[in-house]
Protein backbone atom coordinates (compact mmCIF):
# COMPACT_ATOMS: atom_id res chain seq x y z
CA UNK A 1 0.00 0.00 0.00
CA UNK A 2 1.37 3.42 -0.93
CA UNK A 3 2.10 5.73 1.99
CA UNK A 4 1.64 9.49 1.69
CA UNK A 5 2.36 10.72 5.18
CA UNK A 6 5.82 12.37 5.19
CA UNK A 7 5.43 15.97 6.38
CA UNK A 8 7.78 18.95 5.90
CA UNK A 9 9.31 18.44 9.35
CA UNK A 10 9.75 14.68 8.86
CA UNK A 11 11.32 15.27 5.44
CA UNK A 12 13.65 17.95 6.85
CA UNK A 13 14.72 15.54 9.58
CA UNK A 14 15.17 12.77 6.99
CA UNK A 15 17.46 15.06 4.97
CA UNK A 16 19.28 16.49 7.99
CA UNK A 17 19.75 13.05 9.51
CA UNK A 18 21.19 11.70 6.26
CA UNK A 19 23.55 14.62 5.62
CA UNK A 20 24.43 15.87 9.06
CA UNK A 21 26.02 13.65 11.66
CA UNK A 22 28.28 14.08 14.65
CA UNK A 23 30.64 11.48 13.21
CA UNK A 24 31.62 13.97 10.47
CA UNK A 25 32.84 16.61 12.91
CA UNK A 26 36.25 15.14 13.91
CA UNK A 27 37.44 14.91 10.28
CA UNK A 28 36.69 18.60 9.80
CA UNK A 29 38.08 19.54 13.22
CA UNK A 30 41.52 18.26 12.18
CA UNK A 31 41.96 21.41 10.11
CA UNK A 32 41.39 23.92 12.89
CA UNK A 33 39.99 27.36 12.21
CA UNK A 34 40.60 26.99 8.47
CA UNK A 35 37.53 24.73 8.45
CA UNK A 36 35.38 27.89 8.57
CA UNK A 37 36.72 28.92 5.16
CA UNK A 38 36.17 25.46 3.70
CA UNK A 39 32.63 25.17 5.06
CA UNK A 40 31.74 28.54 3.54
CA UNK A 41 33.44 27.52 0.29
CA UNK A 42 31.59 24.18 0.29
CA UNK A 43 28.27 25.87 1.01
CA UNK A 44 28.69 28.29 -1.90
CA UNK A 45 30.16 25.82 -4.36
CA UNK A 46 28.30 22.66 -3.35
CA UNK A 47 25.62 22.53 -0.65
CA UNK A 48 23.51 25.51 -1.73
CA UNK A 49 23.74 24.69 -5.48
CA UNK A 50 22.80 21.07 -4.75
CA UNK A 51 19.86 22.12 -2.58
CA UNK A 52 18.58 24.63 -5.18
CA UNK A 53 18.90 22.18 -8.08
CA UNK A 54 17.29 19.37 -6.07
CA UNK A 55 14.44 21.64 -4.98
CA UNK A 56 13.67 22.64 -8.58
CA UNK A 57 13.90 19.13 -9.99
CA UNK A 58 11.96 17.57 -7.10
CA UNK A 59 9.12 20.08 -7.38
CA UNK A 60 7.98 18.50 -10.65
CA UNK A 61 6.37 15.09 -11.07
CA UNK A 62 6.33 13.19 -7.79
CA UNK A 63 6.45 9.78 -9.48
CA UNK A 64 9.64 10.58 -11.41
CA UNK A 65 12.06 11.99 -8.86
CA UNK A 66 15.56 11.13 -7.82
CA UNK A 67 18.92 11.20 -9.55
CA UNK A 68 18.08 8.32 -11.91
CA UNK A 69 14.98 9.98 -13.35
CA UNK A 70 16.64 13.40 -13.59
CA UNK A 71 19.73 12.20 -15.45
CA UNK A 72 17.66 9.82 -17.57
CA UNK A 73 15.40 12.70 -18.68
CA UNK A 74 18.45 14.77 -19.60
CA UNK A 75 20.87 12.26 -21.14
CA UNK A 76 19.11 8.92 -21.50
CA UNK A 77 18.84 5.64 -19.63
CA UNK A 78 22.52 4.63 -19.65
CA UNK A 79 23.81 7.75 -17.95
CA UNK A 80 20.77 7.68 -15.69
CA UNK A 81 21.78 4.22 -14.51
CA UNK A 82 25.42 5.33 -14.14
CA UNK A 83 24.31 8.16 -11.85
CA UNK A 84 22.25 5.97 -9.54
CA UNK A 85 24.99 3.32 -9.57
CA UNK A 86 27.52 5.93 -8.38
CA UNK A 87 25.15 7.01 -5.62
CA UNK A 88 24.51 3.44 -4.53
CA UNK A 89 28.08 2.14 -4.76
CA UNK A 90 29.26 5.20 -2.81
CA UNK A 91 27.30 3.81 0.11
CA UNK A 92 29.04 0.46 -0.09
CA UNK A 93 32.33 2.27 0.48
CA UNK A 94 30.96 4.81 2.96
CA UNK A 95 28.96 2.47 5.20
CA UNK A 96 32.03 1.03 6.96
CA UNK A 97 33.05 4.54 8.09
CA UNK A 98 29.58 5.23 9.52
CA UNK A 99 29.51 1.79 11.12
CA UNK A 100 32.98 2.19 12.61
CA UNK A 101 31.70 5.34 14.30
CA UNK A 102 28.82 3.36 15.82
CA UNK A 103 31.29 0.71 17.00
CA UNK A 104 33.59 3.36 18.47
CA UNK A 105 30.73 5.03 20.32
CA UNK A 106 29.58 1.66 21.66
CA UNK A 107 33.12 0.98 22.87
CA UNK A 108 32.92 4.09 25.04
CA UNK A 109 30.12 2.44 27.00
CA UNK A 110 32.30 -0.59 27.76
CA UNK A 111 36.02 -0.04 27.21
CA UNK A 112 37.39 2.84 25.06
CA UNK A 113 40.42 0.70 24.16
CA UNK A 114 38.10 -1.51 22.11
CA UNK A 115 37.83 1.33 19.56
CA UNK A 116 41.27 0.31 18.29
CA UNK A 117 40.47 -3.41 18.14
CA UNK A 118 39.67 -4.20 14.51
CA UNK A 119 37.91 -7.48 15.26
CA UNK A 120 35.61 -5.81 17.80
CA UNK A 121 34.92 -3.03 15.29
CA UNK A 122 33.98 -5.43 12.49
CA UNK A 123 31.70 -7.51 14.70
CA UNK A 124 29.85 -4.47 16.04
CA UNK A 125 29.69 -2.81 12.62
CA UNK A 126 28.07 -5.82 11.00
CA UNK A 127 25.59 -6.31 13.83
CA UNK A 128 24.49 -2.66 13.59
CA UNK A 129 24.15 -2.72 9.82
CA UNK A 130 22.02 -5.83 9.72
CA UNK A 131 19.69 -4.40 12.39
CA UNK A 132 19.26 -1.20 10.34
CA UNK A 133 18.61 -3.28 7.21
CA UNK A 134 15.88 -5.27 8.95
CA UNK A 135 14.20 -2.04 10.12
CA UNK A 136 14.16 -0.72 6.55
CA UNK A 137 12.45 -3.88 5.33
CA UNK A 138 9.33 -2.61 7.16
CA UNK A 139 8.86 0.32 4.74
CA UNK A 140 9.62 4.02 4.33
CA UNK A 141 6.74 5.24 6.51
CA UNK A 142 8.14 3.51 9.59
CA UNK A 143 11.71 4.42 8.62
CA UNK A 144 10.85 8.12 8.29
CA UNK A 145 9.22 8.19 11.73
CA UNK A 146 12.19 6.47 13.36
CA UNK A 147 14.66 8.78 11.59
CA UNK A 148 12.79 11.88 12.81
CA UNK A 149 12.95 10.69 16.41
CA UNK A 150 16.60 9.60 16.14
CA UNK A 151 17.64 12.89 14.50
CA UNK A 152 16.14 15.00 17.29
CA UNK A 153 17.45 12.82 20.14
CA UNK A 154 20.81 11.84 18.70
CA UNK A 155 21.80 14.78 16.51
CA UNK A 156 19.97 18.04 17.25
CA UNK A 157 20.07 17.82 21.06
CA UNK A 158 23.73 16.66 21.34
CA UNK A 159 24.85 19.34 18.88
CA UNK A 160 22.98 22.04 20.80
CA UNK A 161 24.64 20.77 23.98
CA UNK A 162 28.09 20.69 22.35
CA UNK A 163 27.70 24.24 21.02
CA UNK A 164 26.49 25.46 24.41
CA UNK A 165 29.40 23.85 26.25
CA UNK A 166 31.83 25.30 23.71
CA UNK A 167 30.38 28.79 24.21
CA UNK A 168 30.78 28.51 27.99
CA UNK A 169 34.32 27.17 27.49
CA UNK A 170 35.23 30.08 25.20
CA UNK A 171 33.77 32.90 27.26
CA UNK A 172 35.06 31.52 30.58
CA UNK A 173 38.66 31.83 29.38
CA UNK A 174 39.48 28.11 29.17
CA UNK A 175 42.60 27.19 27.13
CA UNK A 176 41.98 26.94 23.37
CA UNK A 177 43.79 24.67 20.92
CA UNK A 178 42.94 26.91 17.98
CA UNK A 179 43.56 30.58 17.29
CA UNK A 180 40.87 32.73 15.73
CA UNK A 181 43.07 35.12 13.77
CA UNK A 182 43.13 36.32 10.15
CA UNK A 183 46.24 34.21 9.54
CA UNK A 184 44.63 30.97 10.77
CA UNK A 185 41.18 31.55 9.27
CA UNK A 186 42.55 31.59 5.72
CA UNK A 187 44.50 28.41 4.86
CA UNK A 188 47.44 28.20 2.48
CA UNK A 189 45.65 27.79 -0.84
CA UNK A 190 48.76 27.88 -3.01
CA UNK A 191 49.41 24.16 -2.59
CA UNK A 192 46.93 21.32 -3.05
CA UNK A 193 47.84 19.95 0.39
CA UNK A 194 46.09 22.98 1.86
CA UNK A 195 42.85 21.84 0.27
CA UNK A 196 42.78 18.31 1.74
CA UNK A 197 40.21 19.31 4.36
CA UNK A 198 37.74 19.88 1.51
CA UNK A 199 37.34 16.11 1.15
CA UNK A 200 36.21 15.68 4.76
CA UNK A 201 33.86 18.65 4.62
CA UNK A 202 32.29 17.71 1.27
CA UNK A 203 31.62 14.25 2.70
CA UNK A 204 29.76 15.86 5.58
CA UNK A 205 27.57 17.87 3.19
CA UNK A 206 26.73 15.22 0.59
CA UNK A 207 23.34 13.56 0.30
CA UNK A 208 20.87 16.44 0.39
CA UNK A 209 19.27 15.19 -2.84
CA UNK A 210 18.61 11.71 -1.45
CA UNK A 211 15.12 12.33 -0.14
CA UNK A 212 13.77 13.06 -3.64
CA UNK A 213 13.28 9.32 -4.26
CA UNK A 214 10.56 9.38 -1.58
CA UNK A 215 8.53 12.06 -3.39
CA UNK A 216 5.53 9.78 -3.87
CA UNK A 217 5.35 9.36 -0.08
CA UNK A 218 5.46 13.10 0.71
CA UNK A 219 2.46 15.31 1.38
CA UNK A 220 2.29 18.03 -1.31
CA UNK A 221 5.85 17.39 -2.60
CA UNK A 222 5.92 20.45 -4.88
CA UNK A 223 5.90 22.75 -1.84
CA UNK A 224 7.23 20.40 0.84
CA UNK A 225 10.60 19.68 -0.82
CA UNK A 226 11.77 23.31 -1.22
CA UNK A 227 10.71 24.14 2.33
CA UNK A 228 12.38 21.06 3.82
CA UNK A 229 15.58 21.63 1.83
CA UNK A 230 15.77 25.29 2.90
CA UNK A 231 15.36 24.35 6.57
CA UNK A 232 17.89 21.53 6.27
CA UNK A 233 20.60 23.74 4.73
CA UNK A 234 20.52 26.17 7.65
CA UNK A 235 20.52 23.42 10.27
CA UNK A 236 23.38 21.55 8.58
CA UNK A 237 25.67 24.55 8.08
CA UNK A 238 25.20 26.00 11.57
CA UNK A 239 25.68 22.75 13.45
CA UNK A 240 28.58 21.48 11.32
CA UNK A 241 30.67 24.65 11.59
CA UNK A 242 30.12 25.29 15.29
CA UNK A 243 30.35 21.59 16.21
CA UNK A 244 33.64 21.10 14.36
CA UNK A 245 35.10 24.23 15.96
CA UNK A 246 34.03 22.97 19.39
CA UNK A 247 36.08 19.79 18.94
CA UNK A 248 39.09 21.67 17.52
CA UNK A 249 38.87 24.14 20.39
CA UNK A 250 38.99 21.62 23.23
CA UNK A 251 41.26 18.90 21.75
CA UNK A 252 44.84 19.17 20.42
CA UNK A 253 44.99 18.27 16.73
CA UNK A 254 47.22 15.24 17.28
CA UNK A 255 44.77 13.77 19.81
CA UNK A 256 41.66 13.96 17.63
CA UNK A 257 40.50 10.46 16.78
CA UNK A 258 38.51 10.32 13.53
CA UNK A 259 36.15 7.70 14.96
CA UNK A 260 35.70 8.94 18.54
CA UNK A 261 36.64 12.61 18.31
CA UNK A 262 33.16 13.86 19.24
CA UNK A 263 33.03 11.75 22.39
CA UNK A 264 36.56 12.86 23.28
CA UNK A 265 35.34 16.45 23.13
CA UNK A 266 32.26 15.73 25.27
CA UNK A 267 34.45 13.91 27.80
CA UNK A 268 36.77 16.94 28.02
CA UNK A 269 33.84 19.32 28.50
CA UNK A 270 32.15 17.12 31.09
CA UNK A 271 35.40 16.61 33.02
CA UNK A 272 36.06 20.35 33.12
CA UNK A 273 32.54 21.01 34.42
CA UNK A 274 32.58 18.00 36.81
CA UNK A 275 29.60 16.25 35.19
CA UNK A 276 31.36 13.07 34.01
CA UNK A 277 28.34 10.99 35.08
CA UNK A 278 26.51 12.25 31.98
CA UNK A 279 29.01 10.72 29.54
CA UNK A 280 27.07 7.43 29.18
CA UNK A 281 23.86 9.39 28.50
CA UNK A 282 25.35 11.49 25.70
CA UNK A 283 27.02 8.38 24.33
CA UNK A 284 23.68 6.59 24.01
CA UNK A 285 22.11 9.68 22.44
CA UNK A 286 24.84 9.90 19.78
CA UNK A 287 24.43 6.20 19.13
CA UNK A 288 20.70 6.73 18.52
CA UNK A 289 21.47 9.54 16.08
CA UNK A 290 23.90 7.37 14.14
CA UNK A 291 21.29 4.65 13.74
CA UNK A 292 18.84 7.20 12.38
CA UNK A 293 21.38 8.42 9.85
CA UNK A 294 22.15 4.92 8.65
CA UNK A 295 18.45 4.14 8.19
CA UNK A 296 18.26 7.05 5.73
CA UNK A 297 21.34 5.95 3.81
CA UNK A 298 20.33 2.30 3.64
CA UNK A 299 16.88 2.85 2.18
CA UNK A 300 17.21 5.93 -0.06
CA UNK A 301 19.98 4.92 -2.54
CA UNK A 302 18.61 1.37 -2.72
CA UNK A 303 15.19 2.75 -3.59
CA UNK A 304 16.79 4.87 -6.31
CA UNK A 305 18.56 1.81 -7.69
CA UNK A 306 15.21 0.01 -7.76
CA UNK A 307 13.87 2.72 -10.07
CA UNK A 308 16.63 1.88 -12.55
CA UNK A 309 16.20 -1.85 -11.96
CA UNK A 310 12.60 -1.58 -13.14
CA UNK A 311 13.97 -0.42 -16.50
CA UNK A 312 15.65 -3.80 -16.89
CA UNK A 313 19.17 -3.21 -15.57
CA UNK A 314 18.91 -5.71 -12.71
CA UNK A 315 17.56 -9.27 -12.57
CA UNK A 316 13.93 -9.80 -11.55
CA UNK A 317 15.13 -11.30 -8.27
CA UNK A 318 16.45 -7.89 -7.17
CA UNK A 319 13.36 -5.99 -8.35
CA UNK A 320 10.83 -7.83 -6.20
CA UNK A 321 9.14 -5.70 -3.54
CA UNK A 322 7.68 -6.99 -0.30
CA UNK A 323 4.27 -6.05 1.10
CA UNK A 324 5.76 -2.78 2.46
CA UNK A 325 6.89 -1.64 -0.99
CA UNK A 326 10.57 -2.34 -0.23
CA UNK A 327 12.95 -4.16 -2.56
CA UNK A 328 13.82 -6.72 0.11
CA UNK A 329 16.21 -8.83 -1.98
CA UNK A 330 18.09 -5.71 -3.06
CA UNK A 331 18.50 -4.55 0.54
CA UNK A 332 19.69 -7.99 1.65
CA UNK A 333 22.16 -8.16 -1.24
CA UNK A 334 23.41 -4.70 -0.30
CA UNK A 335 23.91 -5.87 3.28
CA UNK A 336 25.89 -8.89 2.11
CA UNK A 337 28.22 -6.70 0.02
CA UNK A 338 28.74 -4.22 2.87
CA UNK A 339 29.65 -7.18 5.09
CA UNK A 340 32.51 -8.01 2.72
CA UNK A 341 33.65 -4.36 2.38
CA UNK A 342 33.82 -3.98 6.17
CA UNK A 343 36.69 -6.44 6.26
CA UNK A 344 38.85 -3.78 4.55
CA UNK A 345 39.57 -2.58 8.10
CA UNK A 346 41.69 -5.67 8.68
CA UNK A 347 44.17 -4.67 5.98
CA UNK A 348 44.78 -0.99 6.82
CA UNK A 349 47.59 0.25 9.11
CA UNK A 350 45.17 1.87 11.58
CA UNK A 351 41.50 2.51 12.18
CA UNK A 352 41.89 6.23 11.41
CA UNK A 353 43.68 5.52 8.12
CA UNK A 354 40.93 3.08 7.12
CA UNK A 355 38.35 5.68 8.03
CA UNK A 356 40.00 8.38 5.92
CA UNK A 357 40.67 6.21 2.87
CA UNK A 358 37.08 4.94 2.68
CA UNK A 359 35.71 8.43 3.37
CA UNK A 360 37.82 9.95 0.59
CA UNK A 361 36.96 7.16 -1.88
CA UNK A 362 33.23 7.46 -1.24
CA UNK A 363 33.48 11.24 -1.65
CA UNK A 364 35.16 10.91 -5.04
CA UNK A 365 32.53 8.51 -6.35
CA UNK A 366 29.76 10.77 -5.08
CA UNK A 367 31.31 13.85 -6.71
CA UNK A 368 31.14 12.08 -10.08
CA UNK A 369 27.41 11.63 -9.52
CA UNK A 370 27.01 15.30 -8.66
CA UNK A 371 28.75 16.28 -11.90
CA UNK A 372 26.00 14.38 -13.72
CA UNK A 373 23.36 16.04 -11.52
CA UNK A 374 24.46 19.60 -12.36
CA UNK A 375 24.89 18.85 -16.07
CA UNK A 376 21.42 17.28 -16.13
CA UNK A 377 19.84 20.27 -14.42
CA UNK A 378 21.39 22.56 -17.04
CA UNK A 379 20.17 20.41 -19.92
CA UNK A 380 16.68 20.02 -18.50
CA UNK A 381 16.27 23.77 -18.06
CA UNK A 382 17.00 24.20 -21.78
CA UNK A 383 15.35 20.99 -22.99
CA UNK A 384 12.09 20.80 -21.02
CA UNK A 385 9.57 23.47 -20.12
CA UNK A 386 9.55 23.96 -16.36
CA UNK A 387 6.27 25.87 -16.16
CA UNK A 388 4.73 23.04 -14.12
CA UNK A 389 7.38 23.20 -11.42
CA UNK A 390 6.34 24.80 -8.14
CA UNK A 391 9.90 26.03 -7.46
CA UNK A 392 12.36 27.46 -9.96
CA UNK A 393 15.84 28.83 -9.37
CA UNK A 394 15.61 32.63 -9.80
CA UNK A 395 17.25 34.28 -12.80
CA UNK A 396 15.93 32.04 -15.55
CA UNK A 397 18.49 30.12 -17.59
CA UNK A 398 21.29 32.42 -16.43
CA UNK A 399 20.42 31.75 -12.80
CA UNK A 400 20.40 28.00 -13.35
CA UNK A 401 23.67 28.25 -15.30
CA UNK A 402 25.42 30.14 -12.51
CA UNK A 403 24.20 27.76 -9.81
CA UNK A 404 25.31 24.70 -11.80
CA UNK A 405 28.67 26.31 -12.65
CA UNK A 406 29.36 26.88 -8.96
CA UNK A 407 28.38 23.30 -8.19
CA UNK A 408 30.61 21.90 -10.93
CA UNK A 409 33.59 23.97 -9.71
CA UNK A 410 33.19 22.55 -6.21
CA UNK A 411 32.94 18.98 -7.52
CA UNK A 412 35.99 19.25 -9.79
CA UNK A 413 38.20 20.77 -7.07
CA UNK A 414 37.13 18.00 -4.67
CA UNK A 415 37.90 15.32 -7.26
CA UNK A 416 41.42 16.72 -7.68
CA UNK A 417 42.34 17.17 -4.02
CA UNK A 418 40.99 13.73 -3.10
CA UNK A 419 44.18 12.20 -4.50
CA UNK A 420 46.31 14.04 -1.93
CA UNK A 421 46.41 12.33 1.49
CA UNK A 422 46.28 14.59 4.59
CA UNK A 423 49.33 14.95 6.78
CA UNK A 424 49.37 13.23 10.15
CA UNK A 425 47.64 9.98 9.16
CA UNK A 426 49.42 6.68 8.50
CA UNK A 427 48.36 6.17 4.89
CA UNK A 428 51.66 4.94 3.50
CA UNK A 429 53.55 6.56 0.61
CA UNK A 430 51.66 9.17 -1.41
CA UNK A 431 52.16 7.19 -4.64
CA UNK A 432 50.83 3.97 -3.10
CA UNK A 433 47.86 5.87 -1.65
CA UNK A 434 46.99 7.30 -5.06
CA UNK A 435 47.32 3.89 -6.71
CA UNK A 436 44.99 2.27 -4.15
CA UNK A 437 42.67 5.24 -4.39
CA UNK A 438 42.52 5.24 -8.19
CA UNK A 439 42.14 1.46 -8.33
CA UNK A 440 39.25 1.66 -5.86
CA UNK A 441 37.42 4.14 -8.07
CA UNK A 442 37.88 1.91 -11.13
CA UNK A 443 36.82 -1.26 -9.33
CA UNK A 444 33.68 0.37 -7.95
CA UNK A 445 32.66 1.84 -11.32
CA UNK A 446 33.45 -1.04 -13.71
CA UNK A 447 30.44 -3.25 -12.78
CA UNK A 448 28.28 -0.76 -14.66
CA UNK A 449 29.48 -2.41 -17.89
CA UNK A 450 28.10 -5.76 -16.73
CA UNK A 451 24.65 -4.26 -16.12
CA UNK A 452 24.68 -2.52 -19.50
CA UNK A 453 25.49 -5.88 -21.10
CA UNK A 454 22.80 -7.62 -19.02
CA UNK A 455 20.09 -5.27 -20.21
CA UNK A 456 21.25 -5.53 -23.83
CA UNK A 457 21.28 -9.35 -23.77
CA UNK A 458 17.89 -9.64 -22.04
CA UNK A 459 16.37 -7.05 -24.39
CA UNK A 460 17.66 -8.92 -27.45
CA UNK A 461 16.39 -12.21 -26.05
CA UNK A 462 12.96 -10.67 -25.45
CA UNK A 463 12.85 -9.29 -29.01
CA UNK A 464 13.91 -12.66 -30.37
CA UNK A 465 11.15 -14.36 -28.40
CA UNK A 466 8.55 -11.94 -29.77
CA UNK A 467 9.78 -12.48 -33.34
CA UNK A 468 9.53 -16.23 -32.92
Amino acid sequence: MKQTGITTFALAMLITGAVNNIRNLPSAALFGTSLIFFFIFSAIFFLIPTALVSAELASGQAEKNGIYHWVKAAFGEKLGFLSIWLQWVTNLVWFPTALSFVAGVTAYLMDPALAQNKFYLIGTMLGAFWIVTLINLKGIDLSARIVSICTVIGLVLPLILMMSLAAVWFFSGQPLHIQLTHATLLPNLRHLDGWTSLTAIMTGLAGIELAAVHARDVKNPQKTFPRALHLSVWIILTTMIVGSLAIAMVLPREQINLVNGALQAFASFFKAYHIEKWIPVITVMILIGSFGSMISWVISPARGLLQAAQSGYLPLFLRKENKHGVAANLLLTQAAIVTVVCFAFLFMPSVSSSYWLLTALSTQLYMLMYVLLFLSALRLRYKISLQSRAFKIPGGKWGMGLVCLFGLIGCIITLIVGFFPPQGLDLGQAFSYRMIFGSGMVVMTLPILFFYAYKYITSEAALGGEAA
